[in-house]
């Protein structure tokens, strides 16, 4: 049997045993199985669900433990969740945290969660960050760039908010965050930057200042003449949409460029503002990675709430295949809705037509609920497993994967 587990008033997690574990597709409950499992990965979390009672399977119904409060997982990056954890949610229980909940039940006495591995974590394992000599790296950051804005910043998100991109430039290696845009055209539910007061909070503050292009260059340049398999990517966590400062940003290039050849230049983006993206895609960018949940106008819309349309997304993405840009789409994916048999179909057709070279998937963080009264009704789902093979089977030559790649 795969048991199901719950959580005390004390947070302590246990297991029921003799009670089956059941799992949730959508709005839809279900029986874990095997095949659903793979073991809890490293640097994964379990935490208990506030206001939501735990469920199990009792033959062919589904039952409530009440008091026992609700178990799920948080996975590592490049671990992809196929399922949603099972619960009864309470009278006046809380909107969740923006965290991407995972089914966990115990199985063969360990604990076993709803996912897949798409991508090696290795560089981005959370060994790797936040280690004893953080401090002293970014105060020499401080001393080699003094009065950069930028530097500050990216300090504060490694210190405070533990950002790995910002990290990144610290250590001087890989893919180092250059967040450059206090505002943004869209208004995304899952925003992490930036929350209505009446939601959860959101995970992180966002930039407060405009950089200057010299301020990024600086940044830039440092990052892209230390670093070992050296990225800078506009588009980070604590900013709006960064095309929206594209003139600051081809002007850094352009300075990036006439110092250094080496290293990949990186946008990620929602791709709305193509005046923007043009401008970028001239200057010398080297890839794109475009967030996207859906490839249907409706659902985009109710997501992004956005003051552009998914047209110029593609529009976007066009553009910058034409001028030899890798363009990577950054999908947002929640089982149930992804895997509808409508969305899987307008999938495919963008997938066709814009002729992307990756998908990244990214587990969407989300308080489950809130999520689906958000979103329109739609076909029943066939699974997060089933709809990613789909796509492998129809597009071969796309690589799926969680992270931004070296070109």
């Amino acid at each position: 049997m795969i048991t199901a587990l719950y959580a005390d008033n004390n947070g302590e997690i246990f297991d029921a045993p003799g009670y089956q574990a059941a799992a949730r597709l959508g709005a839809g409950l279900l029986a874990l199985k095997p095949e659903d499992l793979i073991r809890l990965p490293e640097g994964a979390e379990l935490m208990f669900l506030p206001g939501r009672d735990s469920l199990y399977l009792a033959g062919s119904t589904f039952k409530q433990m009440k008091g026992c409060k609700a178990v799920a997982a948080m996975l590592p990056v490049g671990y992809t969740r196929t399922l949603l954890p099972a619960y009864a949610r309470q009278q006046g229980a809380p909107q969740l945290p923006l965290f991407g909940y995972t089914a966990a039940a115990l199985y063969h006495d360990e604990i076993y969660v709803a996912a897949v591995k798409t991508a090696d974590n290795e560089k981005w394992h959370p060994y790797r960050y936040n280690t004893p000599g953080l401090k002293k790296r970014v105060a020499q950051v401080r001393r080699e760039l003094p009065g950069n804005r930028l530097v500050e910043h990216l300090a504060n998100c490694s210190l405070v908010w533990h950002c790995c991109t910002a990290q990144n430039l610290f250590y001087r290696r890989w893919e180092a965050g250059i967040p450059v845009s206090p505002a943004c055209n869209a208004h995304c539910l899952g925003c992490i930057s930036l929350q209505p007061s009446e939601c959860c909070p959101a995970p992180q503050s966002r930039i407060l200042f405009s950089p200057t292009p010299a301020e990024i260059a600086a940044v830039g340049q440092y990052h892209l003449a230390h670093a070992p398999a050296a990225i800078i990517s506009f588009g980070q966590g604590c900013e709006g949409e960064p095309s929206l400062a594209a003139e600051s940003i081809a002007a850094a290039i352009q300075s990036i460029r006439s110092a250094t050849t080496r290293g990949q230049i990186n946008i990620n983006t929602n791709a709305g503002y193509t005046s923007g993206i043009k401008a970028i895609v001239d200057a010398g960018l080297d890839s794109m990675r475009v967030s996207i949940i859906s490839a249907l106008p409706v659902t985009y819309q109710a997501y992004y709430q956005a003051g552009y349309s998914l047209d110029h997304v593609r529009q976007s993405i066009a553009y910058a295949k034409r001028r030899g840009v890798y363009v990577a789409l950054n999908m947002l994916l929640f089982p149930g809705l992804n895997d509808r048999p409508e969305e899987e179909a307008a999938w495919l057709d963008f997938l066709g037509e814009t002729g992307v070279d990756m998908i990244q998937l990214r587990n969407l963080n989300f308080d489950p609920d809130t999520f689906l009264a958000s979103m329109p009704a739609g076909g029943l789902p066939g699974g997060v497993r089933n709809f990613l093979g789909n796509i492998t089977k129809t597009y071969p030559a796309i690589r799926l994967g969680s992270f931004t790649e070296r070109i």
